[in-house]
């Protein structure tokens, strides 16, 4: 077992799309799960230290269930390839408490989702509990052909907007003229390939009152290892030297401290530390921009420090 994890059976596998399977994961005497909002994910920790990060596909409810969708990734860097040819019914794995950092804004007078392939297994979350609470949305959802849309049966049919590029003569959905099309006052939400995330950032950061959020699964920066920075921990006063080829969190590891980490690319969160006093030079996927420029929080597995000391929360 590792820490922060509870030990899960898989109960099912189901196809959803070709390539894509949901995983159902219950606990193995039946009891409760730790609950969760939409957009929340989990990590999965597949075989010896390979842990990948996975959407929960449906909403927290009676049924006791985290159930992850996998997209079997011909580039995998081994978590798809794990999960898809050596996880059977029956397995044990130890699986993180939900974590959120693409949450789903309840009170907002309509929501607009795109998504584009896999990333739709957060929106599915959040698309179910809009229609449960009876609440506007519009969904753009991107496939390249038609069979590969998963999780229909989920999304209901009002408002659902499905483009498939195939039929569309190769052209990709116009994600500007989508985020420009968002009514004042509504979120906005996109989780897919980078290029659509990076089209979506670009046409959402020139509405400056727009509120939106993006969920990526890969990073958007390389770690800050240049290092040449000292980190203080604010609780004890002990000092740590950051060297050339270190991250913060390699650092502090190396010199015995117990640091919860997972995904050491600034994309889950799970490293997340307060910031008491230096300027954190930021290279994860997560936090909003408002969020790094006030330095309160930061990534310690890949951004580094911009001042000679980092004072750190620990």
């Amino acid at each position: 077992m590792t820490e922060g994890t509870t030990l899960l059976r898989l109960a099912r596998i189901d196809y959803a799309a070709p390539g894509i399977h949901l995983f159902d994961f219950r606990h193995p005497q039946g009891e409760a799960l730790p609950p969760y909002a939409p957009g929340a994910h989990v990590d999965l920790h597949l075989q010896g230290d390979l842990v990948r990060q996975y959407s929960l596909v449906d909403p927290a409810g009676v049924d006791a269930v985290y159930r992850v969708g996998i997209k079997r990734d011909p580039r995998s860097r081994g978590g798809s390839a794990a999960a898809h040819e050596r996880l059977r019914v029956g397995d044990l794995l130890p699986v993180s408490a939900p974590r959120n950092h693409f949450p789903l804004d309840e009170a907002a007078p309509h929501s607009v989702f795109i998504a584009g392939g896999i990333g739709i297994t957060p929106v599915a979350c959040m698309v179910q509990r809009l229609l449960a609470l009876g609440r506007g949305f519009t969904l753009h959802y991107a496939v390249r052909t038609r069979a590969e849309a998963a999780l229909l049966d989920r999304l209901g049919a009002e408002g659902v907007h499905l483009h498939v590029d195939d039929e569309a003569g190769g052209r990709w959905l116009d994600v500007a003229a989508a985020v420009a099309a968002v009514p004042d006052g509504a979120a906005a939400y996109c989780c897919g390939p980078a290029p659509m995330l990076d089209a979506f950032e670009a046409a959402a950061r020139a509405r400056p009152s727009l509120c939106w959020q993006v969920e990526r699964f890969a990073p958007t920066a390389e770690a800050a290892s240049a290092g040449g920075f000292v980190v203080r921990l604010a609780a004890s006063g002990r000092c740590v030297p950051v060297g050339p080829g270190q991250t913060i969190l390699e650092a502090l590891r190396g010199a015995g401290l117990s640091v919860r980490a997972s995904c050491r690319q600034g994309i889950c969160g799970t490293c997340e530390t307060g910031v008491v006093a230096g300027t954190p030079d930021h290279r994860d996927a997560l936090l909003s921009d408002d969020e790094k420029r006030s330095n309160k929080v930061m990534m310690i597995c890949c951004s580094g420090s911009l001042t000679p000391e980092l004072v750190l929360d620990l």
